[in-house]
């Protein structure tokens, strides 16, 4: 009778697990959202978006970003592989290659064209080194999942949806169309076709964008005309309403407005019915990524009503996606995840004028200065052949032709370094692969590197200092510190309980956990661990 009795609850338990399976997983990654924003504009969102998520779903107020630089390529490699970019291979956005001279983004591959549009589709996962957590479902359901990525960007739909993806779709800047790659397929599916047709970005280009609320109701922002904002465009100003009109045939203006979100919001409800995702017992997986949050950010920093008008309108976005979730998929069968890719740094000469530390700096001068300091002792002027990434990549060609020591070479750069204030340490790349590091911060570096792709010397910068080679206006991300490492994760859905922690977790926790509540197989190179909480 025991035994029966103990089969019979174990029969239970697994029915109840696997009931809570969800029919659909959504990937929400919002581009730049510092966790700071779901506080200061919480009383803000309306009660079907964001807070829906929080006041229903896991919160875990304490993730970071455990790696730098903290960009959009290797924070969508890290969430959907759980590794840092030290074993996953996207070590920034873009990287330099000495056996070719250059630099190449993280998703370029130029044996791909692109499908349905006019540029932006050399493109493909192949950079990326471990499977992703969409890879892993594929792969256990023998390829009968279906996983598709959207994306404003190119590397915000390739990445997140893996190397066998259903599909990954993201947007041309030139023709204003939805378009993927060579890689992933011929042709264009219909649904997407027919999405193109209907010319969304003429409709929203077409339009004002003013303030979605009263402008009392933005008291978390600064005053709107101020001197710390980059126009979009030259005449458009840096205070409301911009009138897009006024700007004609220009399809990359909509990444510099809310309504990219939508669009995207758009495609992803149309993948959803066009692939019948969610629709049977095996489980499917959307990405989605969020840009406008992004590049507006950039364009007017942390502080702008320009930003929280942004997030007040994803806000809304997130809300309809969830309650079209609720009709399509179930309101019990589906899961979402929402994270960032990276956070963003206050503007630098708003934190100057504010008695914070904060400054500017220059690639351009930092690399002539070391060329200069080097040509003293050693003659030429080409001693760098490149600085990204906060790497210096030395000119090695030409050291070994010179038959000069290349230790001593590269103690004399950091020593040049760390002459500039904006410089707050140095190291052989040598020191950093030995990964001996226990220092929270050098942790961080130690994680953004690689064997293969780093530079020879790595340095880390000041507390909010910004490259100002592009302007003093607007921010950047980049750096070990909060502003850029600190970002929401919540999850929400089928499997996962209401709660919050401040436990300490990193954004490479996601994708184990998401293995586990998939019951799969975890991406091939992850770190990261559960995050127990959701399940408890």
């Amino acid at each position: 009778m025991n035994k029966l009795l103990f089969g019979l609850v174990l029969l239970i338990s697994s029915i109840s697990s696997a009931q809570e399976t969800p029919k659909l997983v959504v990937g929400i990654v919002v581009d730049q959202m510092r966790y700071d924003y779901l506080s200061r504009y919480y009383d803000d969102f309306g009660e079907g978006g964001f807070k829906r998520l929080v006041d229903n779903g896991f919160l875990f107020r304490n993730a970071h970003y455990n790696y730098i630089p903290t960009k959009t390529g290797p924070g969508h490699a890290s969430i959907y592989t759980g590794t840092t970019p030290s074993r996953h291979g996207v070590i920034g956005n873009d990287w330099f290659i000495p056996s070719i001279n250059r630099n190449i983004n993280c998703v370029e591959d130029t044996t791909a064209a692109v499908v349905g549009g006019i540029s932006n589709g050399s493109v493909s996962p192949r950079n990326v080194r471990s499977t992703t957590i969409t890879d892993e479902l594929r792969l256990f359901y023998n390829f009968k999942s279906r996983v598709v990525g959207v994306s404003l960007k190119d590397r915000g739909a390739v990445i997140p949806a893996g190397h066998n993806p259903t599909g990954a779709y993201w947007y041309d800047l030139q023709s204003g169309n939805m378009i993927t790659s060579t890689y992933f397929a011929k042709e264009l599916p219909d649904w997407v076709k027919k999405y193109n047709q209907e010319k969304r970005p003429d409709y929203f280009l077409s339009q004002t964008w003013s303030l979605l609320k009263d402008e009392a109701i933005y008291n978390e922002s600064i005053e709107d005309e101020n001197p710390y904002e980059q126009e979009i465009r030259k005449g458009m100003g840096v205070s409301f309403p911009y009138d897009l009109s006024k700007i004609k045939n220009d399809p990359s203006l909509l990444k510099y407005t809310p309504f990219t979100n939508t669009m995207i919001k758009e495609v992803g409800i149309e993948a959803i019915k066009g692939e019948n995702l969610g629709q049977d017992a095996i489980p499917d997986f959307l990405t989605l990524s969020f840009s406008a949050t992004d590049d507006l950010g950039h364009k007017f920093g942390p502080r702008s009503m320009e930003v929280q008008d942004t997030y007040l309108r994803l806000d809304q976005e997130i809300s309809e996606l969830l309650k079209f979730l609720d009709e399509t998929v179930g309101e019990d069968s589906y899961t979402v995840f929402l994270t960032a890719d990276h956070g963003a740094t206050d503007v630098p000469a708003y934190m100057y004028k504010n008695k914070m530390p904060a400054g500017y700096h220059n690639n351009g001068y930092l690399k002539s200065t070391i060329a200069e300091e080097l040509s003293k002792t050693y003659g030429e002027d080409k001693w760098v052949s490149s600085i990204i990434n906060e790497q210096v990549y030395l000119n090695q060609k030409l050291i070994l032709e010179k038959d000069l020591n290349l230790k001593e070479i590269k103690e004399k750069v950091i020593q040049i370094l760390l002459k500039e204030d904006y410089i707050y340490e140095a190291f052989d790349a040598e020191l950093v692969a030995q990964r001996m590091f226990t220092d929270p911060i050098l942790l961080k570096l130690q994680n953004g590197y690689d064997n293969k792709r780093s530079g020879d010397i790595l340095y880390i910068l000041s507390s909010s200092n910004l490259n100002d080679s592009w302007g003093r206006q607007g921010t950047d991300h980049r750096t070990p510190y909060t502003y850029d490492t600190h970002i929401p994760v919540i999850f929400y859905g089928a499997g996962v309980r209401n709660g919050s922690t401040t436990r300490p977790v990193s954004i490479t926790d996601i994708a184990p956990t998401l293995s586990m509540l998939l019951n799969i197989a975890l991406p091939s190179s992850a770190t990261g661990q559960p995050l127990k909480e959701i399940f408890e």
